[in-house]
């Protein structure tokens, strides 16, 4: 009965395990956030559109979770495309990663309001102008082990550039 247990407990680790690595890894460990909020607020500001800030990192299997479910759902990212600057901002607080980069990501979260506090992934949704409108906890937009739909296009819809300037 125990070894029946153990092989249990390894087949489900390793279905977890291939499950997670299918998730397309989505965040750029490489470049500043800073700059890639930036670059995004710029691109907002030219075509009329909110950024909204997925932030999170390859390590967090919720955060890769949303970015399929999103890719996914043709109406939620037709929302998206059509009112939002939407990036993967990627955070990582770890001394390991070096004193630039923890500078970095300190610096990313005074930006954006310190929404760590929410868990990941958390998504800012920015105005043009860089301001933070809103800190949406994504605990708020789940079901099950994964997203609903209704929620999370109900979040999206409701911090459009329209829905906030009405």
């Amino acid at each position: 009965m125990k070894n029946l247990v153990v092989a249990m407990c390894i087949a489900f680790v390793s279905v977890w395990a291939n499950a997670q690595g299918t998730l397309k890894k989505v965040y750029n460990e490489e470049i500043n956030p800073m700059e890639q909020i930036d670059q995004a607020l710029s691109q907002a500001k030219a075509e009329g559109k909110f950024v909204v800030c997925q932030v999170g990192g390859n390590w967090c299997p919720w955060c890769l979770r949303f970015a399929a479910f999103i890719a996914n759902d043709s109406t939620i990212s037709k929302v998206i495309d059509d009112n939002f600057v939407y990036i993967h901002v990627n955070y990582n607080p770890r001394k390991s990663a070096g004193a630039e980069k923890t500078a970095q990501a300190s610096a990313m979260m005074k930006r954006l309001g310190s929404p760590a506090r929410f868990g990941f992934p958390v998504f800012v949704v920015l105005d043009e102008n860089g301001e933070v409108l809103h800190t949406q906890d994504s605990s708020f937009l789940e079901e099950g082990q994964g997203y609903d739909s209704k929620k999370v296009l109900r979040f999206f819809r409701n911090w459009t550039p329209k829905a906030v300037k009405e």
